[in-house]
């Protein structure tokens, strides 16, 4: 091995590695810092340690704005290829141990929040060797993560039939229609569906999932949306709702605690409550992980339970 070499591996630290992964990755030293529990000046001295082992710049500012020298992007390079090998090392020896390891990288639709850490709970305690990460996204920046297959798997209900995807359905998703206590709806005996989408229907932003859903149901019924308000989330749909200002039809696990205080109405309508299945999804020439796999069949094997556990909460 050359001298050179020599001195680089003994002078080099993972800690410094990681460090300057996480200012690469944040372009910035001050994220990188709460991301690993360090002080800016803390990082700003690995980043020094680091350029002075390898005579280089690593990092400038123009300005305000953090930018990455060519010796950092060619270190970012050989960095990023460390840590895989280093992931494919814990897999292959948790593997020869007989368990399951590596990282699992699930991106959840909003409405998927309230689902995926009951999912996780037990899975994690099967395999407690996996790092699981999970983001939670509209639905929008989910289908492109899922096109870029820039994930392992997607969690979301409406799966998109342009491109070739491999679906796993393991739970109902019931999206069900919703006024505030006092509504004169609730002093209706029959309430006919287009009086309900005609009394200020409060929408969630054009192409998510509970209102695409909504939109099939009403052009195969033929009947009119006129939205009254079109709002970023669930939870601010829910809170508007509760407020007085409108209607809508929001996922039933998303307003559990608000239909048990009675802060949110269900409606009796005919057609409603729409019923459709949260999935896992993923790429189908797409080759899982050992950690994917594991995840798919504790999905697979559990979906039973899973529907039991959701009636109770």
């Amino acid at each position: 091995m050359p001298l050179s070499i020599q001195k680089l591996s003994s002078r080099l630290t993972f800690r410094q590695l990681q460090v300057f992964k996480a200012v690469y990755e944040l372009q910035s030293y001050s994220k990188a810092g709460e991301l690993l529990g360090l002080t800016q000046p803390a990082v700003s001295s690995q980043i020094r340690q680091l350029e002075q082992v390898l005579d280089q710049p690593l990092f400038e500012y123009v300005g305000r704005r953090l930018f990455c020298t060519a010796a950092g992007e060619r270190l970012a390079l050989s960095i990023g290829n460390i840590f895989t090998e280093l992931r494919n090392l814990q897999t292959d020896l948790a593997a020869l141990q007989g368990n399951v390891a590596g990282e699992l990288r699930l991106v959840a639709v909003n409405t998927a929040q309230y689902v995926v850490p009951y999912l996780l709970r037990a899975f994690l305690d099967l395999h407690p060797q996996i790092s699981v990460s999970v983001a939670v996204v509209n639905r929008a920046t989910a289908l492109e993560r899922l096109h870029n297959n820039s994930d392992d798997l997607v969690i979301m209900g409406m799966v998109p039939t342009d491109k070739p995807f491999t679906s796993l359905p393991f739970l109902d998703n019931e999206l069900v229609p919703v006024v505030p206590v006092g509504h004169p709806l609730l002093q209706q005996t029959q309430i006919e569906p287009q009086a309900f989408l005609d009394s200020h229907l409060l929408l969630r932003e054009p192409g998510s999932g509970s209102r695409l859903a909504l939109e099939q149901h009403c052009q195969a019924q033929r009947l009119r949306i006129q939205p009254s308000m079109e709002l970023g989330s669930n939870d601010a749909v829910k809170h508007s709702v509760i407020a007085g200002l409108g209607v809508a039809v929001l996922p039933r696990l998303s307003i559990l605690p608000e239909l048990e205080l009675g802060k949110l109405q269900l409606v009796d309508i005919t057609g409603f409550p729409l019923r459709r299945s949260w999935c896992v999804v993923y790429p189908l020439a797409k080759h899982p992980t050992p950690a994917m796999q594991a995840f798919l069949d504790y999905i697979q094997q559990n979906i039973r339970q899973f529907s039991r556990s959701f009636l109770t909460l």
